[in-house]
C-alpha cells in the first residue's frame, strides 16, 4: 500500500519509544541478544539487536499508523541467533484505546505535567505497574511497563506518544475575486 494512502486513512500516529528491557530471559548460555518486534494489524516494525544483554537499553522510536484504535499493539521479544532460528523471549500486547480517547479530549486548560488518566494492572492486560497518560510539553504521552507472557521472566519499558494528523481542509468553492 502506498504511504500516502496509509496517511489518508490514518486517525493518527502512535510513536512507541522502546526504552529498555528488564531481567529478560537467558537464551544463549549466560545471556541473550534481544530485539523487539511490534505489530498492529498488518504493520510490523523491528528494533535493533542489543548484543549480550538481558537488561538492554534500546532508547529507540518506532512509529505505527493508526487506522483502527481498537486493534491491540502486539510486542514480541526474540533472541537473535546466527546459525538457527531466533528464540522467542516472551510477548505482550497493549490497548491504545485509552490513549486515543485522551487525544480526542479538549486539553487546552490542562497544565503541563497533568495526569489525564491512570490505567491499573489487571488480569486482562500485560501492565506490570500503573500506567499514566499525561501531558508533557504539549504532547500526550503514556508511560508503560509490560510484563512479558509465555516466558519465565522479563519486562519491557515503553513510552507511547499520540500524534494527531491534521485533516486537510477543503479549498473554498467561492472563486470570485472579492
Amino acid at each position: 500500500m502506498e504511504e500516502s494512502k496509509k496517511v489518508d486513512r490514518s486517525l493518527g500516529l502512535l510513536r512507541v519509544r522502546l526504552l529498555r528491557g528488564v531481567n529478560l530471559a537467558v537464551r544463549d548460555f549466560f545471556t541473550s541478544d534481544p530485539y523487539v518486534v511490534l505489530s498492529m494489524g498488518k504493520q510490523k516494525l523491528k528494533s535493533r539487536v542489543i548484543k549480550r544483554n538481558v537488561n538492554p537499553e534500546w532508547n529507540e522510536e518506532l512509529t505505527l499508523y493508526v487506522e483502527d484504535p481498537s486493534l491491540p499493539v502486539k510486542l514480541k521479544v526474540y533472541d537473535k541467533d546466527t546459525f538457527s532460528f531466533d528464540d522467542p523471549m516472551g510477548n505482550a500486547e497493549f490497548d491504545i484505546r485509552p490513549l486515543f480517547d485522551v487525544s480526542l479530549m479538549d486539553l487546552r486548560d490542562f497544565p503541563d505535567g497533568s495526569i489525564v488518566k491512570k490505567l491499573i494492572p489487571n488480569r486482562k492486560n500485560c501492565l506490570a505497574e500503573e500506567s499514566l497518560i499525561h501531558l508533557e510539553n504539549g504532547k500526550i504521552l503514556q508511560d508503560m511497563f509490560l510484563r512479558l507472557r509465555n516466558v519465565e521472566r522479563g519486562e519491557i519499558e515503553l513510552q507511547l506518544q499520540w500524534i494527531s494528523i491534521p485533516t486537510p481542509r477543503c479549498a473554498s468553492l467561492d472563486s470570485s475575486p472579492n
